[in-house]
């Protein structure tokens, strides 16, 4: 796949911790815009040779640019240059299809640059190239808020964990952080007159409420630290010292993952905020458009004009698996009950003391209870 057409891809989680991905690739002399779906197979950190189903997208669509798949895998919706598509992933005895949904609030909305999920699947929110911002109940498509004036222009969009935040970003430099529930925008991030805040993404281990941000101020870029209960930042770093151009965080929150402008990407550890990876002009010289972890695997999808899409295995640690502790566990109850046998086998027993040359052939206890005894029996009472 690398060096090919693809304009975007990502992930699609499905049952039985499977994998697949989906593909956007333009309109390239009469070929028409095409939806690839493929297979993913871990160990090898590849594709499929050929895609599982794919599906051809009017002329009149425009070309494919972006995707948001839906969390429980059955449902994809394309950004293109008119505006949305939704598509149904349909999988009967593994033979795949794509079916075209209506999309009636989105269909003729034009380009949209930022499309997200809620983590729950409630909720779908847009961040349109003329600033629109719409969040839409799912699968009712009822429209919770449409606001054509949120930003100049959107450039980057996040929904948080628990889906009650969404922050957004505007080519301006500029960050609103909006409540989902109330449909309403709550603040604005505060910056100094001379930064631009880029990229943004919230925390994803549950724990640690912190939104990360790149911040622009000059030629220097940090990544910098929001702790979204006070919305107040709380500290920042430099890590990749060079324009970002798209950021992603793991699912298990524990890897940040950028992508700046000449076509690097870096993989940051969030619990020392110190680089684990780093793919020097891994798309040889441009920009990369977008990065995505995928859900089981420390590995990432990144999509950028030149290479179009390509599949990185990070060289990070690797993390414990589920039967790994499992017999970790069981390892150590079965340590212990053998060093438990083995203490009682060889170690003195309090009612199997070994009788010494001048000791009684029976227990001193006998002697004191039936003293006792003889004593209570005397009493005058």
């Amino acid at each position: 796949m690398e060096g090919g057409s693809e304009a975007c891809a990502s992930w699609i989680r499905r049952p039985e911790n499977r994998v697949l991905v989906v593909v956007g690739k333009p309109k390239i002399g009469v070929s028409p815009p095409l939806l690839e779906v493929f297979s993913f197979d871990v160990k090898t950190a590849s594709l499929s040779a050929d895609p599982l189903v794919t599906c051809a997208m009017g002329e009149e669509d425009g070309d494919p640019v972006g995707f948001a798949v839906h969390p429980s895998g059955e449902e994809i919706v394309c950004s293109t240059a008119k505006g949305c598509k939704l598509f149904e992933l349909c999988d009967r005895d593994l033979i795949f299809k794509l079916v075209a949904k209506d999309l009636p609030p989105l269909q003729s909305v034009g380009p949209q640059k930022c499309l997200a999920f809620s983590s729950d699947g409630s909720k779908f929110v847009t961040g349109g190239q003329d600033g629109h911002l719409r969040i839409i109940e799912w699968p009712s498509l009822k429209v919770l808020l449409d606001e054509p004036r949120a930003h100049k222009c959107f450039r980057d969009m996040d929904i948080s964990l628990d889906s009650e935040f969404l922050v957004s970003t505007s080519t301006d430099g500029s960050a609103r952080i909006w409540k989902i529930n109330d449909a309403a925008p709550m603040i604005s991030l505060t910056r100094n007159p001379d930064e631009k805040i880029e990229c943004c993404r919230f925390s994803r281990d549950g724990m640690r409420p912190f939104l990360f941000c790149t911040v622009q101020k000059g030629g220097k870029v940090v990544t910098a630290v929001w702790d979204i209960s006070t919305w107040n930042r709380i500290g920042f770093k430099r890590l990749l010292r060079k324009p970002i151009s798209a950021l992603s965080v793991s699912l298990d929150g524990k890897y940040l993952a950028l992508g700046s402008s000449d076509g690097d990407i870096c993989v940051v550890e969030v619990k020392k905020m110190e680089i684990s990876h780093w793919s020097k002009k891994h798309h040889l010289g441009t920009a990369i458009s977008s990065i995505e972890f995928c859900p089981f695997e420390r590995i990432v999808i990144s999509t950028s004009n030149q290479r179009g899409a390509v599949i990185t295995k990070l060289n990070v640690p690797a993390d414990w698996k589920e039967w790994q502790i499992y017999f970790l566990l069981l390892s150590l109850f079965l340590g212990s009950a053998v060093i438990f046998y083995l203490f009682h086998e060889h170690s003195d027993s309090f009612w199997n003391f070994p009788l010494g040359r001048n000791q009684p052939n029976r227990p001193y206890l006998r002697t004191v209870v039936q003293d006792s005894q003889l004593a209570d029996d005397q009493s005058p009472w």
